[in-house]
């Protein structure tokens, strides 16, 4: 069973079931004078138990089981959800008959009018209220998009590691062993991205190292989504930075740096206003 398959509609005949379950256990009946502990609750009528408590309640779980399993079994040529939502209209219309005549025909024998007898109960009314409301939730459900929204919400994504936090592995986190593109592994310590100051990765061919004592690489974010612009100087950018994303500095050119992505391309981020440092 998927109880995430359930709709609000579902929650709606839930809560009136149990609604009904409460009313169940309070009075039938009301006799103006008569003392509470001779008055019997709803348990205490057969008709009463079978058409209006225990019809309801198996109505509604009926319903909510055809819900929640992947392909629902049929009942006398009917979908098990559809024999549910009859029942709950069945016990609907007993506990709208009961109301009238909370007392069935026995006060009618001696005085010969249901008008005579007792009145209903607040457990009657309460049962009439639940399952009018899981009658119509049930036939509505289908038809009434508010009622179809799911009841359990899906799980969120996982928020965004925040700027110069520290997740856990992965490429692209400071902190964390990564392997070169060449297929050796690097450590991944902001600054410390290749031996010697070697950029991450390894030296590409035709692209000298910059040298240790002049810039260390280190690890960075960038706030907003910016262009990363071939080192030749042309103004075709060969790739964009996204922020969540932590990339290696391994070069700097006056205000500029030379970043490298995922794939091991090299560029030049010409605005490095307000990046995180890892």
């Amino acid at each position: 069973m998927n109880i995430r398959s359930l709709t609000r509609g579902d929650g709606v005949v839930i809560g009136a079931a149990v609604l009904l379950f409460i009313a169940s256990f309070l009075d039938l009946y009301s006799i103006d004078g008569a003392p509470d502990d001779i008055i019997p609750n709803l348990w205490g009528s057969g008709p009463v138990v079978l058409g209006v408590v225990l019809a309801g309640i198996i109505g509604a779980a009926l319903v909510v089981v055809s819900r929640a399993l992947p392909q629902p079994p049929k009942v006398a040529g009917l979908d098990l959800g559809q024999f549910g939502a009859a029942f709950t209209v069945f016990a609907a219309w007993s506990a709208l008959g009961n109301i009238f005549d909370p007392a069935g025909g026995a006060n009618n024998v001696t005085s010969g009018s249901s008008a005579d007898g007792p009145d209903a109960g607040i457990g009657l009314i309460l049962a009439l209220v639940a399952t009018l409301v899981m009658a119509a939730a049930a036939l509505a459900t289908p038809l009434v998009p508010a009622l179809k929204g799911s009841l359990v919400p899906a799980p969120r994504p996982a928020a965004p590691q925040p700027y110069g936090a520290q997740p856990s592995g992965g490429y692209g986190y400071p902190g964390a062993q990564q392997a070169g593109f060449g297929g050796q592994p690097q450590p991944g310590q902001p600054g410390q991205a290749g031996q010697a100051g070697q950029p991450f990765g390894g030296q590409q061919p035709g692209r000298p190292a910059a040298p240790a004592a002049d810039f260390s690489p280190f690890w960075f974010a960038v706030p907003v989504p910016r262009p990363l612009f071939p080192e030749d100087g042309s103004q075709t950018p060969i790739a964009e930075l996204a922020p969540g994303t932590w990339y290696l500095a391994v070069e700097q050119r006056g205000p500029a740096l030379v970043a490298q992505t995922q794939d091991g391309r090299r560029g030049v981020l010409q605005d490095t206003a307000g990046i995180q440092r890892g």
